[in-house]
């Protein structure tokens, strides 16, 4: 399958341009959303003369799982690329040693970064202390929880070139399980981040959803043991039980995606069709919706998710990342790219990708 042209840049400026769109429409209903935004389909970028436009925790744990990766890929901070180094190379580099320790230390910068004040996750700030004490992430990791903080920062894993199928499910679902621990919240990281490889390798908008159920089923009685060791014994179930569930969850949530999507009205609240999207596997289903409502329009989705009363930055992000993986970077307008805040680590992080492809 051939790649995008700019299918990393595309899908991270579109995580964070939905997630900007998102965040000052959380915690809102529809008839407030309505009444201080308009209808959906006029939604923009919330744009404020000199104003740098913010995102959330959403966009700056993506890029700290995106920032980690490259750093043990590289050997080298922050998004630069070491020259001359081969995608494959850098796949290789990322073992489950290597990617576990970048990911912690990136984490513990994140939880005391001053500008981690967008409302994040407990579940996320409760791991992350744990993981800075230096204990084993299987016993740091809150074991009972699926939030969607375990899958809106898994976007870049989809974007890496070189890896091969089980070294990125491996990635996806080891990156959720350093906070989230539930199963639900590792199939639904894979299954997110399988999506997004999947459109960003030119997948026909009509077979997305086919190609996704194939993939969960097929996955459902594969643990990753190299990756998540001991985390299914730690939950006290036999590991092939254990992943089937969060397999089995997520398999739920996308026939919900697609009995909303047989109906087709476009002009319904999203977390009411779908899902409030709070919790790993919602915040897929009800993000697929949202971009394939609008048969892949990357503004249109983002501003149908933006406008939803549920989680409305993770859903926006996550189907920003979708419509951008499929489309590229030309559809993000320049303007909104450049007032982003975060954007020169956006860029640096997708040229790195992108240049490698």
């Amino acid at each position: 399958m051939k790649r995008v042209r700019k299918a990393a840049a595309g899908s991270l400026f579109g995580l964070a341009i939905g997630d900007a769109m998102g965040y000052p429409t959380e915690f809102l209903d529809m008839a407030q959303i309505t009444a201080k935004f308009g209808p959906w389909e006029r939604m923009g970028l919330p744009l404020s003369a000199g104003d740098v436009v913010r995102v959330t925790d959403d966009t700056q744990m993506a890029l700290a799982v995106g920032e980690a990766l490259v750093e043990a890929a590289t050997g080298e901070p922050g998004a630069r690329r070491a020259r001359g180094a081969s995608a494959a190379a850098g796949a290789a580099a990322l073992t489950p040693a290597t990617v576990e320790a970048a990911l912690r230390k990136h984490f513990v910068t994140w939880l005391h970064d001053p500008d981690n004040n967008r409302a994040p996750g407990q579940t996320c700030l409760r791991a992350c202390a744990a993981l800075e004490r230096g204990i084993r992430w299987q016993d740091a990791t809150v074991m009972g929880s699926k939030g969607c903080g375990a899958n809106m920062r898994v976007t870049p894993v989809a974007l890496i070139p070189g890896l091969g199928p089980e070294q990125r499910a491996g990635i996806a679902q080891l990156q959720a399980a350093l906070t989230h621990g539930h199963p639900t919240a590792l199939a639904a990281s894979d299954l997110t981040a399988h999506a997004t490889w999947l459109l960003a390798h030119g997948c026909a908008l009509g077979d997305l959803l086919p190609r996704l159920r194939t993939y969960a089923q097929d996955s459902r009685h594969t643990y990753h043991a190299e990756w998540l060791g001991d985390l299914a014994a730690k939950a006290g179930a036999p590991d092939a039980a254990f992943i089937a569930m969060g397999w089995d969850e997520c398999l739920r949530a996308l026939d919900t995606a697609a009995a909303a999507l047989r109906v087709k009205d476009v002009g319904r609240d999203p977390s009411e069709a779908v899902g409030a999207g709070w919790i790993a596997e919602e915040a897929l289903a009800t993000a697929l919706y949202c971009f394939l409502v609008v048969d892949g329009d990357p503004r249109g989705a983002v501003a149908r998710a933006a406008h939803s009363s549920g989680d409305s930055d993770s859903i926006a992000a996550l189907a920003g990342a979708f419509a951008g993986a499929s489309r590229g970077l030309v559809y993000w307008p320049p303007e909104w790219r450049a007032a982003l805040e975060y954007e020169d680590r956006i860029s640096a992080l997708a040229a790195a990708w992108d240049d490698a492809a």
